[in-house]
């Protein structure tokens, strides 16, 4: 895949989420954090999502392998997307984790560049390329 980079897990940060919760539960999340079981109530969701997908990780581990995913956290640098297009080549990119695009990455370029882009998770790159390439992004 080019010179695209992989790089180590949890070098980018956090996603921000928000859920909504009945009273009785965010009640029950109270109660606990009180006891001291837990720090605080994101440290009761991190540990009861971690805790959920460890039960779930065949689910996961299969479903990556059936949609040919790339399972990490990938940098497309202008450098990289220049190589792929100076090889007449387009890339198709399947993303389980955070995909990000340089600043310094055109539109035109990643257009040229990127034949279609599918990410669970999060897709991080400038607002102009993320209109040029909104066809391609799934």
């Amino acid at each position: 895949m080019a010179d695209i980079h992989r790089l180590p897990d949890r070098q980018a940060d956090p996603e921000k989420i928000t859920i909504n919760l009945g009273h009785v539960d965010l009640g029950r999340i109270d109660l606990l954090v009180r006891e001291g079981v837990y720090a605080n109530r994101t440290d009761f969701i991190r540990t009861a999502i971690r805790a959920q997908l460890r039960e779930e990780t065949e689910t996961v581990e299969r479903s990556i392998a059936r949609h040919q995913l790339e399972l990490g956290l990938f940098d497309l640098t202008r450098e990289a997307l220049e190589a792929v297009v100076a090889q007449g080549e387009a890339l198709h990119l399947k993303v389980l984790g955070l995909a990000r695009i340089a600043s310094d990455v055109s539109p035109e370029l990643a257009v040229r560049a990127i034949g279609s882009i599918q990410v669970l998770g999060a897709l991080q790159a400038p607002k102009d390329v993320k209109a040029a390439l909104k066809d391609r992004i799934t």
